[in-house]
């Protein structure tokens, strides 16, 4: 009679926690089975159960050693599409919606057009480089193509004629840092080849600043002066006093918002009355990052805006402060394109009439919110309360915009005070004398850095 098989149930503390397993003898060998973490559900009484069905397969001679599966081989040199497409799958669950299509749109417009037929091993330095400036000459062609069909467009007579021409509107040009982003999407990718040594890429050639398109830094672009603010606002309200768009598009208040409460393209579309507390100056928005969430002070020209408009429209608190004509949100492109655009056009006219400086090339909502950052400025905020007034939680653009407006002479401050009103209504955090700010800008500089 053979001898009466024995074992026992082992517990072990591991990274993941306890750890069931068996210890016993088959067919005269000492053999060790693991069996599972409390996290999969085993127990110590799940493990003794466990231990008597194994003692009694051995005893009947049919227990067989657990097969541990093997993961299939892997092809050591895979095309990039098909690797590009099995990384995206896999790791497009972590991701947000907005960065997932962004993802999908850099692989599927940029990289798998180019790279498709190469293997992994054909990915080189040398190939990185080839894509970038590929990149760069596609972006040049489409500049100029857009350029003529800007041209076109702008040339066309009538509303017919330039809705035809929007149907065929070119793509538009990548920016530098557009291209960068690809890149980068690139060596992400391959990082994984490279982590995993059944590929054979051994190095990513993507990796570094030197494949990467240096980027420019632009010439930083605002209204800088009372007297470009107050053309800007005039020639919108020369517009609105059009024949075709009185009663239709507010944009002179349009305007006025986004240079006098720093909204974001965004927050002005989803402003809601319910939002705007006229009595008290104080307006409430909310964006993309915690700091976005915040109250604005309204300055008294920006009030007088709102108050104006509020009479004419009589709109209920939860409507939006500028809705389409059928009451839904705005398209920002329109608000671009059909707002800030003419009325930028118009005022570099005026002011051209009269000897002054055209507006700054460049101008868009969101420079008008660096505008508001240099009013704020000019007031004498301090830089903390400008980074509240903004939403913003890195300090970089808010010391950038403090020196420039230190540099601002008294005269240029006094005309910005006196168009926004702000001898009537200080906003939060004003500090009249701005001997002081040079400290305040170091003191949050040194903050900053220490979070960081």
């Amino acid at each position: 009679m053979g001898r009466r098989a024995t074992g026992q149930v082992v517990e072990r503390a591991r990274a993941r926690g306890v750890v069931y397993g068996l210890r016993f003898v088959a067919y005269g060998r000492r053999r060790y089975v693991t069996l599972g973490s409390r996290d999969e559900g085993w127990t110590r009484e799940r493990a003794e159960t466990e231990l008597v069905n194994v003692l009694a397969d051995v005893r009947r001679g049919i227990w067989r050693e657990p097969v541990v599966e093997v993961a299939p081989a892997v092809e050591s040199d895979p095309g990039f599409h098909e690797f590009a497409t099995a990384w995206f799958e896999a790791h497009c669950g972590e991701w947000a919606e907005k960065t997932r299509l962004d993802y999908e749109w850099q692989l599927s417009h940029h990289l798998l057009p180019f790279f498709r037929d190469h293997r992994l091993s054909q990915i080189t330095i040398a190939e990185v480089d080839r894509y970038r400036a590929a990149k760069v000459a596609q972006s040049a062609a489409f500049a100029k193509a857009y350029a003529d069909w800007q041209r076109r467009v702008d040339a066309a007579k009538g509303r017919a004629e330039r809705r035809e021409l929007t149907r065929d509107r070119p793509p538009r040009p990548l920016s530098v840092t557009s291209i960068n982003k690809t890149i980068t999407r690139l060596g992400q990718v391959l990082e994984q080849a490279v982590e995993y040594p059944e590929y054979a890429l051994t190095s990513n050639p993507a990796r570094g600043k030197r494949r990467r398109l240096k980027p420019s830094k632009p010439a930083p672009v605002w209204l800088d002066s009372a007297e470009q603010i107050r053309a800007l606002l005039d020639a919108a309200g020369e517009l609105d006093r059009g024949a075709k768009s009185n009663g239709r598009l507010p944009r002179r208040a349009i305007l006025a918002t986004l240079t006098f409460a720093g909204l974001r393209i965004g927050e002005l579309i989803d402003l809601r009355w319910r939002d705007v507390n006229l009595a008290d100056g104080r307006l409430h928005t909310g964006s993309k990052t915690d700091a976005g969430y915040r109250t604005v002070d309204i300055l008294p020209a920006l009030r007088d805006e709102l108050l104006t408009l509020k009479a004419h429209t009589k709109a209920p608190a939860g409507a939006r402060v500028f809705p389409t004509q059928a009451g839904g949100a705005m398209n920002p492109s329109n608000v671009r394109r059909r707002i800030l655009a003419p009325a930028v056009k118009l005022a570099s006219e005026r002011l051209e009439e009269t000897g002054g400086t055209p507006l700054p090339a460049g101008l868009t909502p969101h420079k008008l919110r660096h505008t508001f950052a240099s009013i704020l400025v000019a007031l004498g905020v301090d830089p903390g309360a400008v980074m509240d007034q903004l939403g913003h939680t890195d300090p970089t653009f808010t010391l950038r915009v403090y020196r420039h407006g230190m540099r601002r002479g008294t005269e240029s401050k006094a005309h910005l005070a006196a168009l926004v009103g702000a001898a009537e209504k200080a906003p939060t955090g004003t500090n009249g004398d701005l001997s002081g700010l040079q400290r305040d800008l170091d003191h949050l500089a040194q903050a900053h850095n220490l979070a960081s």
